[in-house]
């Protein structure tokens, strides 16, 4: 199947093509490369342009069957501060991208949502009926297009599915592509990168939550089996008839504490994770757990990767190809 990629030169990206191609996919990679890096395409069609170049996203979609959307924003922070980034870059460039499909006849599309759309939610484990309140614009951002594309299966005969992850974690197991943010701000290669001296501490947000050690908990997903989960809903899509919108949860459905992962990354790397305890994050909620059943049901998936084969991945990844990125003077977080 020829498959549009959008941010495949991002993290989740550029794992999902490596997957998709190993299921004989022919992709081709639409990313502008503004957080993106060239190298983690190497070996696939790169088409480096913005969404917004509706002459360069006419010719991309030529011959194209299935779209996967990737490309966006996604700092939970900055969205609350730059709202309007926001809503252009994921919603109205990501109206455009849906529009440009239709346009020139393509019908299934696959979405790299979040499970921000939920918000605070009122129990865990979340399932997919849990009710969508985000608190933040990135979270409401997702849930806006989730929308639009809810509405385009009942009218355009569109079919779509939505991925909303939870955290995605680790590296490809080859050590050749990985996690590579700036600034970085996910927890395991931040404790990561204090066991190797490469910061002076870790920052914890809050060790006085109604959890097991007073820490949040989060449901942490290897990014590869994650990568997975695209191609067998690529599968899912190919037998579907008509138009019709999915929305799926993608984790494991087990949650860890920031305390178990610093433990983890103690354990993987033999090296002690020095910490800093400040103030709780506003609307950091105490613990986020998907329920992955509608998933291993629809997709035939299932998440298999340990929280410690997330750990040593990444470590592998900062230990070999990311350092080789510094040296080469690719921009990396520090």
């Amino acid at each position: 199947m020829r498959i549009l990629v959008t941010g495949g030169a991002g993290y989740v990206g550029s794992h999902a093509i490596r997957s998709l191609a190993r299921h004989g996919h022919r992709v081709t990679v639409y990313d502008n490369l503004s957080t993106g890096h060239r190298f983690l395409v190497d070996g696939f069609q790169l088409i480096a342009a913005d969404l917004e170049d509706a002459t360069q996203l006419s010719r991309a979609l030529s011959g194209i069957e299935l779209v996967m959307h990737f490309a966006g924003s996604a700092y939970v922070g900055e969205s609350v501060q730059h709202p309007r980034k926001y809503f252009r870059n994921n919603v109205q460039n990501s109206l455009a991208l849906v529009n440009a499909a239709i346009d020139t006849g393509v019908r299934d599309f696959i979405f790299s949502s979040s499970c921000a759309v939920y918000g605070v939610p009122d129990k865990v484990p979340i399932t997919e009926d849990t009710r969508c309140q985000p608190v933040n614009p990135y979270g409401e951002t997702k849930l806006f297009f989730e929308r639009i594309l809810d509405a385009y299966s009942r009218a355009y005969d569109l079919r779509a599915v939505s991925l909303r992850y939870f955290n995605a974690a680790g590296a490809d197991e080859s050590g050749e592509i990985g996690e590579l943010h700036d600034p970085e701000t996910h927890l395991i290669p931040l404790a990561l990168e204090a066991a190797a001296g490469l910061r002076p501490h870790l920052e914890v947000f809050g060790n006085d939550y109604p959890t097991v050690d007073g820490t949040c908990i989060r449901d942490y997903i290897h990014v590869t089996d994650l990568a997975e989960a695209h191609a067998t809903a690529v599968e899912f899509l190919q037998n579907q008839s008509g138009g019709a919108f999915t929305a799926l949860n993608l984790g494991t459905g087990y949650g860890r504490s920031v305390q178990q992962v610093v433990a983890t990354v103690e354990k993987v790397t033999g090296r002690s994770v020095p910490l800093r305890i400040t103030t709780r994050r506003p609307g950091d909620p105490p613990s986020l757990v998907a329920d992955p059943t509608r998933a291993q049901k629809v997709l035939h998936w299932t998440a298999n990767r340990s929280l410690e084969d997330i750990v040593a991945s990444a470590w592998k990844w900062l230990n070999s190809s990311r350092r080789q990125q510094v040296s080469a003077g690719d921009p990396v977080s520090r």
